[in-house]
């Protein structure tokens, strides 16, 4: 099997695996509509907007993961990145910060106020932990820099991680928002389909970055 397939074939678990996750993991019963809605599903703006935009990024990482495959396939003297040990820490703390932020869900759905800040406030400081990590890791990299013009794998390996940790930066500016409003007494009928659309994007960040580990890991 060649390396693009490789690619192709992990993208297309990793978007079965989520379609299903979602499915088991959805509560139906919340999202009704109103008496004249009886039996129809409601998907808010929101929810739909974001399946878009997480559709967008995954073509993304797609291209950025091809690209990379391509370029390592058909490259002369293509010299692989010995990838840092901390970066298996980090996946570790993502899918931590993951399972904390469907807790934080569960929780605002059931009532319980208590745990969910508790479990909301976990989400946000592994999360940053997270990031942190990465930086470690970059800094790791750091003495390899000045081969970047000569080893693609160091330029697509920053590629790869920096544009995660942005749009895990950008997903920690919308996750503050939804903390401020609860810190600030909001209804937890109010900040239920927040916490639920940042776990729907904390487990796609997960399911992106475990595709972007393998890739650089195995290819």
């Amino acid at each position: 099997m060649s390396n693009t397939a490789i690619v192709v074939a992990l993208l297309v678990g990793i978007a079965v695996w989520f379609a299903v996750a979602s499915r088991l993991t959805a509560k139906p019963w919340q999202d009704r509509g109103g008496e004249g809605d009886i039996g129809v599903l409601r998907a808010s703006p929101q929810r739909i907007g974001l399946w878009v935009f997480m559709a967008v990024v995954t073509s993304l990482f797609s291209l950025f993961l091809t690209a990379y495959s391509m370029r390592m396939h058909h490259s002369v003297g293509w010299c692989h990145l010995t990838i840092p040990n901390i970066l298996w820490f980090n996946t570790g703390v993502l899918l931590a910060a993951s399972l904390a932020l469907q807790f934080a869900a569960n929780a605002a759905a059931d009532g319980r106020r208590e745990f969910a800040r508790a479990a909301l406030l976990a989400a946000g400081a592994l999360s940053v932990g997270f990031l942190a990590g990465q930086v470690l890791a970059w800094r790791a990299v750091g003495p390899s820099l000045y081969f970047v013009q000569g080893s693609p794998a160091v330029a697509f390996f920053y590629v790869l991680t920096v544009v995660h940790g942005l749009h895990l930066l950008g997903g920690l500016v919308v996750l503050g928002r939804a903390s401020l409003r609860f810190a600030g007494g909001a209804e937890l009928i109010d900040l239920r389909q927040s916490l639920s659309l940042c776990a729907t994007y904390w487990h796609f960040l997960l399911l992106v970055w475990l595709a972007v580990f393998g890739v650089l890991l195995f290819l």
